[in-house]
């Protein structure tokens, strides 16, 4: 189930235009998904990228946007591997038809991924693998990596640039590391006492401003109707060079 930071949220029906039209001036929605399937973090009890994860869906709520938590830990995924797209319309799981319908509602995306082998989170590769590229296409992301040491999984971004433009949600430039996120964020997303909170907030806004300029730019865009390369409708060869 999707949720908002503080509670369950129910979604409901959704169509699956290939074109998303929105007012543009109204509010975004976002889906900010935790990239970890753990139930806590060594040495810390609870999960540290449950309170990044937090943190971001506070900023984006702030600013006047609506923001939904996307927990890998709420979904019951098939043991079997079988995406989304490879269910006959109407067949998949209602768990994942579900989550199909509010990503290609949503007006963009924030990928919280801790840092595994210099690479983004299996759990949540595993989680953005079962969704095809025309739910997330012509919308924005925003990359924010976090750890328990130093360097706040930074070098996780790297090769989520490239995950994340092939799925068609291109992420912004800036991107927000965290590192030691257990000094910096409490468990319901808060900046703890220890920390300049403005400091903080100017940080991630660096990244949030641009996730939000590009969305309302792509939803524009979008609005028209038009795209220039849609996704193909037969097989991925379609898109093949000549």
């Amino acid at each position: 189930m999707l949720q908002s930071p503080a509670y369950p949220v129910k979604m409901a029906a959704l169509s699956l235009p290939r074109t998303q039209a929105r007012d543009p001036c109204m509010p975004s929605t976002f889906l900010v998904f935790l990239g970890s399937a753990r139930d806590s973090t060594p040495p810390q009890p609870r999960r540290l990228g449950h309170r990044v994860a937090l943190a971001c869906c506070q900023h984006l709520d702030a600013a006047g946007h609506t923001s939904k938590l996307v927990d890998p830990l709420a979904h019951d995924l098939p043991p079997v591997f079988k995406p989304h797209f490879a269910y006959a319309a109407g067949r998949a799981p209602g768990d994942i038809d579900d989550l199909a319908k509010a990503i290609a509602a949503a007006d963009g995306y924030v990928m919280v991924s801790p840092e595994y082998n210099h690479s983004m989170s299996p759990a949540l590769m595993h989680l953005l693998n079962h969704f095809g590229s025309s739910l997330f296409s012509y919308k924005p992301s925003a990359i924010v990596t976090y750890s328990a040491g130093q360097w706040g999984g930074a070098r996780a971004a790297v090769g989520m640039r490239a995950f994340l433009s092939e799925l068609g949600c291109l992420p912004v430039s800036a991107m927000v590391h965290v590192p030691k996120a257990q000094e910096v964020f409490a468990e319901d997303g808060s900046c703890l006492e220890t920390v300049d909170m403005a400091v903080w907030h100017q940080y991630l806004g660096r990244a949030f401003d641009q996730l939000v300029w590009w969305s309302d730019a792509a939803g524009r865009q979008r609005s028209l109707g038009d795209l220039p390369t849609p996704a193909f409708s037969r097989s991925p060869s379609e898109r093949n060079a000549p």
